[in-house]
């Protein structure tokens, strides 16, 4: 009998969306897309975490326009490349605060923008995210334990599984550790996510980089199986470092100093060889797929396994090297 092949656990996060002058338009035409595209599908890439922002698919209440995200949709699901569709932040008319970072006034209005999206790309999008580290306050304006998201996962949940059953939620992914993980249980979140999403970010310059990672994803375990959760299966939806090519100058990131493209390129291999060892991790996305142009004006600009001009990075060739050790493994 044939061994059943395992779902392709390589994914990247990567902002197709980017149109924008504060971006520096980083997708500013299809064919770009189509160059990106193109580079993932030949890395390996399996899943994509992208946003469908709600700001932009209904720029005024009850006026919906899907045009852009139809498009990135097509050339993935053309590609046969999974997407993890990020619903998220406050549309300008409906944040509590006038800003996007402030949930909204009435959670009513974001379900709703839900239902639309998830109705649209039934039997297209399987995985949904809800809201993006809302434990932390650069994302989830006036923090309050993650009471406020929790009951906003909940009726989203509820929600989309009346439109589609077959349809997986993560709850937005967790960037403040065990902390959060614990938050999640404690605010009755239990039965309103299918998969755990948690962030990491360390750098590969710091001694026993992958041991914290990989002692953080036991401890998350940990957690979930004390709360009756031990059935479900862990994405690390973010994780990453810069790769900074010798010669340019630029300021470190939140962590420290910027590691080299080589350096970035070995962290690549440790987090994929040694964090799918662990039978709990179903799947690791690595932030970003490509560079960015000035955006953060740091070390985090530097973040892609391809640069801002599409050339491959030494990180593309680790990370591909990597897929295809898992897959003859396979």
């Amino acid at each position: 009998m044939q061994k059943e092949k395992k779902d392709n656990p390589f994914g990247v996060l990567e902002f197709l969306h980017w149109n924008h002058s504060w971006n520096c338009y980083k997708y500013s035409c299809n064919t770009d897309l189509v160059k990106s595209i193109k580079l993932m599908k030949e890395a390996g890439v399996g899943i994509v975490r992208m946003d469908f922002l709600w700001d932009e698919i209904e720029p005024k209440k009850g006026s919906f326009d899907f045009a852009k995200y139809d498009c990135i949709v097509d050339l993935l699901v053309e590609n046969n490349i999974e997407i993890l569709g990020l619903l998220n932040y406050s549309a300008s008319w409906a944040t509590a605060c006038s800003e996007w970072n402030c949930p909204p006034e009435d959670s009513k209005l974001f379900v709703n923008y839900a239902e639309k999206v998830i109705a649209r790309y039934k039997g297209k999008i399987k995985y949904w995210e809800i809201w993006n580290e809302p434990d932390s306050a650069i994302y989830w304006s006036k923090q309050d334990g993650m009471k406020g998201y929790c009951e906003l996962l909940r009726q989203v949940y509820l929600a989309a599984k009346k439109i589609n059953p077959d349809c997986k939620i993560l709850n937005g992914g967790l960037a403040s550790g065990a902390a959060s993980v614990n938050r999640l249980y404690d605010n009755g979140s239990k039965d309103y996510f299918d998969i755990m999403n948690v962030h990491f970010f360390e750098s590969p310059l710091h001694q026993n980089a992958i041991k914290g990672a990989k002692s953080f994803i036991k401890l998350t375990y940990k957690i979930m199986s004390r709360n009756g959760d031990g059935h479900k299966k862990i994405w690390v939806t973010e994780i990453g470092c810069p790769g900074v090519r010798r010669g340019v100058t630029v300021k470190g990131w939140w962590v420290g100093e910027n590691p080299n493209e080589k350096q970035q390129a070995e962290w690549v291999k440790s987090v994929y060889t040694e964090l799918l060892k662990d039978k709990n991790i179903e799947k690791i996305f690595w932030a970003f797929f490509r560079d960015c142009k000035g955006h953060w004006d740091n070390g985090i600009d530097y973040f892609g396994l391809i640069r801002w001009d599409f050339s491959k990075k030494p990180s593309f060739k680790a990370y591909q090297e990597s897929f295809k050790s898992w897959e003859s493994s396979e």
